[in-house]
């Protein structure tokens, strides 16, 4: 049985690999709709390839009468009037939210390459797809490992998950030379190749703080259960450790496309043809985190710790922060002391609906704007 898959932010790197799985295995996928934000050429050429009739651009309006949707609404749109059994969401940051909620609603498993969606609304997420009897099933490597590490397992037996991480591209780099980081350098991550806005949370360790967040929502684990080691070589992608002090580990090159077509083989496992990883001569290291280095990732426990808006709070800073870095209006060291700054706000209100969870994240865009605008010299 061929299975139909939407992909959401087909364009940028999720979706790149997405296709490359699909190409691989053609007489098992039928790529039903893409989308894309604004890149309307490589939609088209996309579609050309597979020869996908529903396209959809959501950043702008478009007159190609082969763009089915676009604009306001464009992805709701395409989700729902869309016949596919999987939706791949590979959107960036927040804006990743909506589809999440749209595609479950709609009848649709959820192969989830966008963490926010987890951070910012994890509870109710999770009671949704347990309540329409759909499958979440993670794209990130690190918890896609879990997730298969855990699968068939009795969790009592379970003592905690441990999250590695690269480390960045400035694990080495003295303290001392933080405030002279520039953007070029912090854009040079030393394994993955991914969006600019991932890679700047690689080099700060936010996005390790929102796996970890993710993790605790994903898995239902208090923060204490989950720990991030830094692993340069990025092939182990996450451990678990049993109550007996054994631990088991997900090792695989540092493809995401091995992730992602698992996500979409789902119950199976697929069977790779993406290269197979020969530990001989090959190293493992494994340090601890410094939070000194990364206090992104310390805020990012301090979020799982004080619940209701908090984590909200942390990713929607991060996100306006990265943005500035990325505009050269701040330095690479004020994204912390931003982040860091409006957590010290009250966000002790119990979101209760997606709604709730949306106006909290613009109120939080607006007060970190302000607060860099006043505060941090441009």
């Amino acid at each position: 049985m061929i299975k139909k898959i939407i992909i959401l932010g087909a364009t940028g790197s999720i979706g790149k690999e997405t296709l490359d799985v699909v190409r691989q295995y053609k007489d098992k996928f039928e790529i039903a709709a893409i989308s894309a934000h604004t890149n309307q050429d490589k939609l088209l050429r996309i579609s050309n390839e597979f020869n996908i009739k529903i396209l959809g651009l959501s950043g702008m309006n478009s007159d190609n009468p082969r763009i089915r949707y676009s604009g306001n609404n464009s992805i709701r749109n395409l989700i729902e009037n869309t016949n596919a059994d999987i939706v791949v969401n590979g959107i960036a940051g927040s804006e990743g939210l909506m589809p999440s909620v749209i595609s479950l609603k709609s009848g649709k498993d959820l192969a989830l390459a966008n963490k926010e969606t987890i951070v910012m609304a994890g509870k109710l997420i999770m009671e949704l797809a347990k309540s329409l009897q759909k499958k979440i099933i993670p794209v990130d490597s690190e918890h896609s490992a879990i997730f298969h590490l855990l699968e068939n397992r009795n969790l009592n037996t379970l003592k905690e998950i441990i999250i590695t991480a690269s480390g960045g591209p400035f694990r080495q780099t003295p303290l001392k030379d933080f405030s002279n980081i520039k953007l070029k350098d912090a854009l040079k991550h030393p394994t993955w190749e991914m969006g600019k806005k991932i890679t700047i949370d690689s080099a700060t360790m936010a996005n390790k703080g929102l796996e970890v967040i993710e993790a605790h929502g994903l898995f239902s684990l208090s923060e204490d259960k989950i720990k991030v080691l830094i692993h340069p070589e990025s092939r182990v992608h996450s451990l678990i450790r049993t109550i007996d002090n054994s631990m088991f580990a997900q090792i695989s090159n540092p493809d995401m496309r091995v992730p992602i077509g698992n996500a979409l083989f789902y119950p199976n496992l697929m069977e790779s043809s993406f290269g197979e990883l020969n530990l001989a001569e090959k190293t493992l290291t494994f340090f601890e985190a410094d939070y000194e280095r990364y206090p992104l990732l310390k805020y990012a426990y301090d979020t799982i710790k004080h619940g209701k808006a908090y984590p909200i709070a942390y990713n929607a800073s991060n996100e306006i922060s990265v943005d500035y870095f990325l505009n050269n209006r701040i330095k690479f060291t004020d994204i912390s002391e931003i982040v860091s700054n409006i957590l010290d706000k009250d966000w002790s209100m119990e979101p209760g609906s997606i709604e709730d969870i949306i106006e909290t994240d613009q109120k939080v865009r607006k007060l970190t704007k302000s607060f860099i605008d006043k505060t941090i010299r441009k």
